[in-house]
């Protein structure tokens, strides 16, 4: 069985910084068996990798002290089959995921990220995972009435919530959404509406459709596909790595194809979460075309 270990609490965009610079300093062993190996080397010789997560659910998060969520599901089987049976959570913030991996404070990130082009310029994404669409969390009876974020742009008088460096921030600031405010995370964005704060919140339809389910003062409108210019917004999320772990990246996609190559070996992993087989990703659908934004 796969050992899962959480090491660190939520760190803010405010303390991320010095957080950030404490694990630095608190790597364990002292490198002598593992030195001058790669990345995948270093972790199939300790059998330990350490993945980062923004305790989105359903993606990944820690309940009762473990980590759980899809992602964490795939990457446990995908870990396991490389011989790394060790898997460390370190809980951070959004906009901290990316930077840290690129200063080495962990080794990939598990939080379904979605492959975008000034994205993949800062980090390399494995093959796609997840496919997404959009919903709102809005107020219990949908009292605005509104059914995507063309409706929330068209209406002048609502106020939408988005979380900081999230797809549908960019989505909001592409159809002119002015009147916005910025969330850290799906759980403070779900709380601004239950608060009035908000009219709206705008994020992956299976994350709200999860977190919403047992909530009596809020709903979720129907899952959509955002257009942008008259353009359908391809969503698919991934694993994220550091550009020069070629290796773990390359190890990695192998494994993960066979589990996005069969469908109820995938449906197996994620479907305890809220997932679908609309979730699987195309076979025909690549990471290169993503980076490349020719698809939307």
């Amino acid at each position: 069985m796969t050992k899962r270990t959480t090491r660190i609490g939520i760190a803010t965009a405010a303390i991320g910084t010095l957080t950030l610079g404490l694990l630095a300093g608190c790597s364990s062993g002292d490198g002598s068996d593992t030195e001058g190996m790669n990345t995948l080397e270093k972790a199939q010789e300790e059998g330990k990798i350490t993945l980062a997560i923004a305790s989105e659910q359903p993606y990944s998060w820690v309940e009762d002290g473990e980590p759980t969520g899809a992602t964490i599901a795939m990457h446990e089987q995908i870990f396991k089959n490389l011989g790394i049976d060790d898997i460390e959570i370190e809980e951070v913030d959004w906009n901290s995921l990316i930077p840290g991996l690129n200063a080495g404070r962990w080794d990939a990130v598990s939080a379904g990220m979605s492959i975008l082009p000034e994205r993949c310029a800062e980090a390399a994404f494995s093959d796609p995972e997840i496919m997404y669409t959009t919903t709102l969390v809005v107020a219990k009876d949908n009292p605005k009435k509104l059914s995507d974020l063309d409706s929330v742009a068209a209406a002048g008088d609502v106020t939408l919530a988005v979380q900081s460096g999230a797809i549908e921030e960019g989505y909001a600031t592409d159809l002119g959404i002015g009147n916005t405010i910025q969330v850290d995370s799906a759980q403070a964005g779900i709380e601004v509406v239950q608060s009035g704060r908000a009219d709206a919140f705008a994020l992956t339809a299976v994350s709200l459709n999860w977190m919403t389910e047992d909530m009596d003062d809020v709903e979720t409108t129907d899952a959509f596909v955002q257009e942008i210019d008259g353009v359908e917004q391809i969503g698919a999320g991934a694993t994220v790595f550091r550009q020069d772990d070629s290796d773990l990246l390359e190890a990695y996609n192998e494994e993960l194809a066979k589990i996005t190559g069969d469908e109820g070996t995938y449906l197996d992993l994620v479907e305890p979460f809220g997932f679908t087989a609309e979730n699987l990703p195309p076979a025909d659908l690549t990471t290169e075309q993503l980076c490349s934004g020719e698809l939307g």
